[in-house]
């Protein structure tokens, strides 16, 4: 079984960070670090089993999403032997016009 690096790109790591401040801000800073904990240990997990999700080849080749709690779409592409988490996006958020939007998302 291949066992692939999971890394996170710039804006994923700034949006976990956006989404930390957004709910410590409400709700305090535990629950909030146990949810940003949640979302990481999930995004880790693409390690073993990448290819969940649903297929987004439709606003970017290689593109993938995939549900978190109801709350949060994590997109991600998969890259040689890593996955590459691209963005996390919670809430309301029009999924589709920022990912299409996202046209500086190197997979780095």
């Amino acid at each position: 079984m291949t066992h692939y690096e999971v890394v996170f790109s710039e804006l994923a790591a700034r949006q976990i960070e956006e989404l930390y401040a957004y709910i410590a801000d409400r709700s305090g800073p535990v629950p909030a670090l146990d949810y940003i904990a949640r979302i990481e240990t999930y995004c880790r997990g693409l390690a073993t089993f990448p290819a969940r999700g649903r297929s987004r080849d439709d606003l970017r080749p290689g593109l993938r999403t995939v549900g978190f709690e109801r709350r949060v779409t994590i997109a991600f592409a998969i890259t040689g032997e890593r996955v590459v988490i691209l963005q996390i996006l919670y809430g309301g958020q029009d999924v589709e016009a920022r990912l299409r939007d996202d046209v500086d998302g190197r997979l780095t």
